[in-house]
């Protein structure tokens, strides 16, 4: 299992001290220095062929002010920065303000100020330049509003840019300013689309057979030393001639496992298959019943079930830096891990739009090694606004297609055809209802 991000404690987040983050910044020439060095360079090698030695008398001026810049207004860069924002968890799609605090520990009079902005996080207001003149013991507080997008997104660093005033040097340091910030997918309310019995959909608890008391009738068996008395079925002991036990389904809820297709070629409806397993994550959680993950990627990620909130957000922080790639072994890591670790009897939910071979080999397994199996299965052609006459037409023949493969696909587990336009809430109750 590939290990969690660290996450920063409120306390930590987005504050640090201003330590150089490569090599100790110096003081740059700029253009214009250059040009002055240039005509001053000019000026001796004229007052040397001339034999006009009074023409260097000249280049006072300019070498004093030179010497000024790089005495009197080479800063320290004494300053203390702090990032602020309100928590380190968003949904995608959420608009936050994020406060750069800066605190001069002397005069700075012309300073620029760089943001570390992710590519993840969309600029919306503000801006992550800023240009300002300080006093010693100010604080500047600098706001911009970004919109968060799916995924794991982290600050580094802080830029300071100086120039004295007279423009002769520029002096850049960079702070490390460590910020990590989580998009994670929409959740959506939905009901339970999956049971153990065979392929009826319910809502509500999972029973699963296990031997001790229940509620219903499973099997009869031998009596097993350990096992209560009131459980001895004497009719068929009277018939077998052995002590005979009836066994009961308990009302302990089964292991649900999460199977995520992360092919590239359901590209245009990953978001969707990310956010339908969020929220039957959260319905899982919400019914206090143990879940797993696999994300199938080229190298995949395997979460053993687990309760509790602490599992649920690893899980969630797992599917928002999920992205698609080039995996076409979904089927054999199906294979390896029902063999290895997926606990018996455990109910499946495979997300996938089936749009690959490979993928459908993976619930042919599934099928084949006894497991209930769901499929939220995203119809990536309802995501595609045609242009034209021609592409609605191809879009049909695709969908006619597509509909074609499920049903041959229903036999292996109970698919929900889920059009991306309407809500999976909608989708779930449609296939409940039948």
């Amino acid at each position: 299992m590939q290990p969690v991000p660290r996450t920063p404690t409120p306390a930590e987040l987005g504050k640090g001290p201003a330590e150089d983050a490569g090599p100790e910044g110096r003081m740059v020439p700029t253009e214009k220095a250059e040009e002055l060095f240039l005509a001053l360079w000019l000026l001796v090698l004229i007052a040397f062929l001339l034999l006009r030695w009074d023409l260097v008398y000249l280049l006072l001026p300019a070498l004093w002010l030179v010497f000024v810049a790089v005495f009197f207004f080479k800063p320290k860069m004494d300053v203390e920065l702090e990032r602020v924002i309100p928590h380190n968890r968003f949904l995608e799609g959420t608009e936050i303000e994020i406060v750069l605090k800066i605190r001069a520990g002397e005069r700075i009079p012309s300073l620029k100020v760089r943001e570390d902005l992710p590519e993840g996080l969309e600029l919306i207001d503000g801006r992550t330049e800023w240009v300002l003149s300080l006093r010693k013991g100010e604080l500047r507080e600098l706001r911009y509003r970004v919109r968060v997008k799916r995924g794991i997104h982290e600050f580094n660093w802080v830029e300071l840019s100086y120039r004295d005033p007279f423009g002769f040097f520029h002096f850049t340091k960079k702070f490390d300013l460590y910020t990590e910030l989580i998009g994670v997918p929409i959740i959506e309310d939905v009901p339970t689309p999956y049971s153990t019995r065979g392929t009826k959909i319910t809502v509500g608890s999972l029973p699963s057979p296990r031997v001790g008391e229940g509620v219903e009738f499973h099997a009869i068996r031998e009596y097993q030393p350990g096992d209560p008395l009131k459980i001895i079925n004497w009719k068929a002991t009277a018939r077998t001639g052995r002590i005979m036990a009836n066994e009961y389904e308990s009302e302990r809820k089964v292991d649900v496992i999460f199977i995520v297709d992360a092919s590239y070629t359901g590209e245009l409806v990953f978001d969707d298959l990310i956010r339908a397993a969020a929220s039957l994550m959260l319905n899982a959680l919400n019914s206090g019943t143990s879940f797993g993950l696999l994300l199938a990627e080229e190298v995949p990620l395997w979460v053993r079930p687990d309760y509790g909130k602490r599992h649920f957000f690893k899980c969630i922080d797992f599917l928002s830096t999920a992205r698609p790639d080039r995996n076409n072994m979904i089927a054999y890591q199906v294979e390896h891990l029902i063999r290895s670790h997926f606990p018996p009897r455990a109910q499946l939910v495979y997300f996938s739009p089936l749009l690959t071979e490979e993928s459908r080999e993976a619930l042919r397994i599934m099928s084949a090694f006894g497991y209930n199996v769901v499929v939220i299965s995203p119809d990536p052609y309802t995501a595609v606004e045609p242009k034209s006459r021609e592409e609605e037409l191809a879009l049909k023949l695709l969908s006619l297609h597509r509909r074609a493969v499920l049903r041959k696909m229903a036999g292996y587990g109970r698919i929900i055809d889920w059009d991306v336009r309407k809500p999976l809430k909608a989708a779930i109750a449609e296939v409940i209802q039948v």
